[in-house]
């Protein structure tokens, strides 16, 4: 079988969430060697076990390459998980953020995840409003500029708490945004996302996809929990 070609964005990481459910024996051996292969190639692999009935088991995945994600897919489904839900994306800066130090810029498109101490997980997708009377898009660049500084003085207020990821997927995925949480304590998502909603960016121009929470572990212990 032939390798193709890298595929890779022009800056930034490539991102893909799988959803998973547990419907028949795991090949815990196959699945673990293809996560280590993965991760041989410079893929990043989070696992969390997942809360509530949507799914079991996530996996996010971030790599350079394409292929390698999409190779990583087929092996999770191969090793027995039942993928039920999906999100690709991109790591971005914000056009909002484009002055912001290297270093600041950097962590935002080349991310070491998960943070240390983190274990409260949580993905959500979201976009920007284009109602009749809310659109988004019909407003100027400095007034979404202050709309979107407001958001951000309110996330800052969560520093060392919460560190939050925001992946582009305008025309990857059925919302404009992914956000992925990871928190010290399960409170600390309600709280941020809570005192989020209120800041003028989310309360008139915020929709926003359902919600995954979970607890980030290695490999064995997610998939215990998951067949317990």
């Amino acid at each position: 079988m032939t390798t193709p070609e890298p595929l890779s964005p022009t800056r930034g990481l490539n991102v893909l969430h799988l959803f998973c459910h547990v419907v028949d024996v795991v090949d815990r051996p196959e699945l673990s060697a293809a996560i280590e292969k993965a991760r041989a190639e410079g893929v990043q692999i989070i696992t969390a076990a997942l809360l509530g009935a949507k799914a079991d088991v996530a996996f996010m995945i971030l790599g350079e390459d394409l292929w390698a994600l999409r190779r990583l897919q087929s092996a999770i489904r191969d090793a027995g998980l039942q993928i039920s839900e999906s999100y690709v994306s991109l790591t971005e800066v914000s056009e909002y953020a484009q002055g912001m130090p290297e270093a600041m810029l950097n962590a935002r498109l080349y991310p070491v995840l998960p943070p240390e101490g983190m274990s409260a997980f949580c993905f959500y997708p979201m976009s920007k409003r284009r109602g009749e009377v809310h659109n988004w898009y019909a407003q100027d660049y400095a007034r979404r500029e202050e709309m979107m500084r407001e958001h951000g003085a309110s996330g800052k207020k969560f520093r060392g708490r919460v560190l939050q990821l925001v992946t582009g997927s305008t025309g990857l995925d059925d919302w404009e945004w992914g956000v992925t949480l990871f928190a010290l304590h399960p409170d600390d998502l309600k709280d941020c996302v809570y005192s989020m909603r209120f800041d003028e960016a989310s309360t008139l121009y915020g929709e926003f996809g359902p919600f995954y929470t979970g607890l980030v572990g290695d490999l064995e212990t997610v998939l215990d929990a998951a067949t317990a």
